[in-house]
């Protein structure tokens, strides 16, 4: 429906870009900014940023007419305007001239509260979700294609296994793989190992990996790795806990004939990966997980107050889940 606009020039007098794949948010919001406005036109642009904006500037700008232009746009982020309560921007949303647009780009809202309310009743409200695993092989596919690149399913797959589901990061790591492919037709499943970058979260999931299989010795040469890597004990311990509860809740999700999709939502897990989670998962019993997850709480006290070390402590947990 917003490409609509763009597309038709029928424009709300207010939107709200939102969710959780900030790739798409930015992109998006640049091109309906673009559609709004003459981009070399910054007389009747302004861009706010972050918490502790004062909603009257925002109102008064608002009732200011542009200057030799059709419209003036105002670009506001992460405002927290639609997650926590503001009266004065939720009583004003109705009257917004049709002289000016202003485009929210919000991480955090609250669908309940007056402000989100306000937006979708005047203007537009879009999300943007995190994609799934063919979504972004079309994606990617279609950049390799521009640059004359192939690849099989199987380096694919690798691709998408190391980087992830977030676009931002996607793109980046893309960009790191055809300056290192130039001169050549094909990318390889081994380029793909020798320069990109393998996130935190697919180590912690290869360490949990490790622990199912009572792979002792792996499960802490990972963890070698992510200390070498710079990660500080206590996100590691952040990491594992979350991954513990994830497989708590689907141990619990996958025994109700739940939809996969709503499945991988309901826990956090991105939906390419569901398969592994889900096989994890069965390696333990929900008792185990449970005290797995309340273990790692344990840890986080006592390391909190100083009754442990954090590295000592993150190794012990690993220890005790693999021996």
């Amino acid at each position: 429906m917003l490409m609509e606009d763009i597309k038709n020039r029928q424009f709300k007098r207010v939107y709200l870009l939102t969710g959780e794949e900030a790739y798409l948010r930015n992109q998006y919001r640049k091109r309906l900014r673009d559609a709004l406005i003459d981009p070399e036109d910054t007389m009747n642009v302004s861009v706010y940023e972050g918490k502790g904006i004062n909603p009257k500037e925002i109102i008064d700008l608002a009732e200011t007419m542009p200057f030799f232009a059709e419209r003036r746009v105002i670009l506001i982020e992460d405002s927290g305007f639609a997650k926590n309560a503001c009266p004065e921007m939720a009583e004003y949303i109705p009257d917004i001239p049709e002289s000016t647009c202003i485009i929210f780009s919000e991480t955090e809202v609250d669908k309940r509260g007056k402000v989100y309310k306000a937006i979708k009743n005047t203007g537009r409200v879009v999300e943007f979700k995190r994609q799934d695993e063919r979504t972004l092989a079309r994606w990617v596919l279609g950049i390799l294609k521009k640059e004359g690149k192939n690849i099989t399913e199987e380096t694919m797959h690798a691709f998408l296994g190391r980087t992830g589901s977030d676009m931002e990061n996607i793109e980046r790591e893309l960009e790191k793989l055809l300056c290192y492919t130039m001169g050549r037709d094909v990318i390889t499943t081994k380029d793909v190992e020798e320069i990109c970058t393998e996130q935190t979260e697919n180590r912690i999931f290869e360490m949990i990996q490790a622990i199912t299989e009572k792979n002792q010795q792996k499960a802490l040469d990972l963890y070698a790795d992510l200390l070498a890597m710079k990660e500080p004990p206590m996100r590691i311990l952040f990491l594992i806990a979350r991954q513990f509860n994830q497989l708590l809740q689907l141990k619990s999700l996958s025994g109700q004939g739940m939809e996969k999709g709503e499945m991988a939502k309901k826990a956090g897990v991105p939906p390419f990966a569901l398969g592994k989670y889900l096989s994890q998962c069965r390696k333990f019993t929900s008792s185990v997980l449970r005290k797995a997850v309340e273990d790692c709480i344990e840890t986080e006290e006592l390391v909190k107050t100083g009754r442990l070390g954090d590295q000592i402590g993150v190794e012990l947990l690993i220890m005790k889940y693999s021996g």
